[in-house]
């Protein structure tokens, strides 16, 4: 009976073993004729069944099979098996030491990347973010020199508030050292006069020998690392985690204290925190660093606002105005620091409803504030107007009651009409 039982065992290994060698033939076949149905059956019926001997070609044929499907674009996640398998077989084949199919695979590889990493691309441009951060970090994975490809995958997971799995990949790319510093080679194109990336040093100067290309330019791109980290300080606020993201900017202002976009950075997630006088400090800084750049102006003038320290708010207003002519935001907030003094006219006004004398006295100096603040409002007025393409119903709505005031009737009724129409 032993005897017997042994050899029954062994008719149903060898048994076994046939089958997967017949499944991987008909696997084999089935693509040879474009059946990528019939293939992916097959590969089916073989796996999880596997002799090592076979593990090498059920892989390599595996990888075939989802990748062809996958270019015909019938089963959404076929990329994935077909780079899984890819991956299983370089595995394979590096730690048997036998590599029978991985120079075979290699160019399949390579174009599988190429078609996934365009697929995030696209993804990404058309703003398809949930699916982008996919295509992008697995692009990422089947060639990790590519680096550039994980931080287009953890800015498409921010971009999905997909802020752990961002989070993830900017850590990593922390922890990798990325800096994301690339050096271009340029040349300027006779015929077309554009300048263009040539790619390498060798491509410029060849190209500018042949003439076609004149003003030959190499440049080194800024680090990237600074905005890595500015990254993972807001997606650490955005989780709540503020001490974790001051922690993250200090390591990045000990790194380069230079560094005017970190400590801008600093600034916002103080203000998100609440710590307006220590947001407020940290803008000072950014301004001594930066005299000329008018939103750090303006940022001061807002919490000098908030905190009623209303005459510096319009100091800080009126230097971005100067700085930049064309700001609306200050030329607006500068109006509404302005009419804080109205507060006080209107107060005192209530107070003297029986004291005609006093009451008109004091109506006057309303009268003449409001046609003083009647021309900052006018400007942020049209430059909203030029901006957005159309007239803006809040700015409207309250130069139509500063027109009223002062008897402007015919400016009265134009900011009406655009009031009017905005609420249907």
């Amino acid at each position: 009976m032993r005897k017997l039982g042994f050899v029954l065992l062994a008719v149903m290994i060898g048994f076994s073993a046939g089958a997967q060698k017949d499944e991987l033939k008909a696997a084999e076949k089935a693509l040879k004729g474009g059946d990528a149905a019939a293939a992916k059956s097959a590969i089916s019926e073989a796996e999880g069944k596997l002799e090592d001997k076979y593990k090498g070609k059920f892989y390599f044929l595996k990888a075939k099979t989802y990748y062809d499907i996958a270019k015909k674009n019938t089963d959404a996640g076929a990329y994935d098996t077909a780079a899984q398998a890819f991956q299983d077989l370089m595995a394979h084949e590096n730690q048997t030491g036998k590599k029978k199919y991985t120079a075979e695979a290699q160019p399949m590889l390579q174009q599988l990347i190429s078609d996934v990493s365009n697929k995030g691309i696209k993804e990404y441009q058309t703003k398809d973010f949930a699916n982008a951060k996919k295509s992008l970090y697995q692009t990422y994975t089947l060639s990790k020199t590519d680096t550039t490809f994980l931080e287009y995958a953890a800015n498409a997971a921010y971009l999905d508030k997909d802020f752990d799995t961002a989070l993830k990949h900017f850590k990593s790319l922390k922890d990798l050292g990325y800096t994301g510093i690339t050096t271009q080679y340029t040349a300027v194109n006779v015929e077309s006069g554009e300048r263009e990336n040539l790619g390498s040093k060798a491509q410029m100067d060849l190209m500018v020998k042949t003439k076609q290309y004149k003003e030959p330019e190499t440049k080194v791109t800024p680090s990237k690392r600074p905005t890595i980290i500015k990254n993972l300080a807001i997606i650490l606020v955005e989780k709540g985690e503020t001490e974790n993201a001051m922690q993250a900017i200090k390591e990045a202002r000990e790194a380069d204290p230079s560094d005017i976009g970190m400590l801008i950075t600093e600034a916002n997630v103080l203000l998100k925190m609440g710590k307006k006088d220590e947001f407020k400090a940290a803008m000072e800084e950014a301004t001594k660093s930066d005299p000329n750049n008018p939103v750090l102006h303006f940022n001061i003038g807002v919490i000098n606002q908030e905190q009623g320290k209303i005459a510096e708010a319009k100091a800080n207003y009126n230097k971005a105005i100067e700085l930049d002519p064309n700001y609306s935001d200050a030329y607006l907030n500068l109006g509404s620091a302005m009419l804080e003094k109205d507060k006080e006219l209107v107060e005192e006004m209530n107070n003297n409803l029986s004291n005609f004398k006093k009451y008109d006295q004091i109506k006057a100096k309303q009268v003449e504030l409001y046609k003083e603040v009647i021309p900052v409002y006018e400007k942020a007025f049209n430059m909203k107007k030029k901006e957005e393409g159309k007239p803006d119903p809040e700015i409207a709505r309250t130069l139509m009651s500063l027109y009223e005031n002062v008897g402007m009737d015919d400016k009265y009724k134009e900011m009406r009409a655009i009031w009017d129409a905005s609420r249907g």
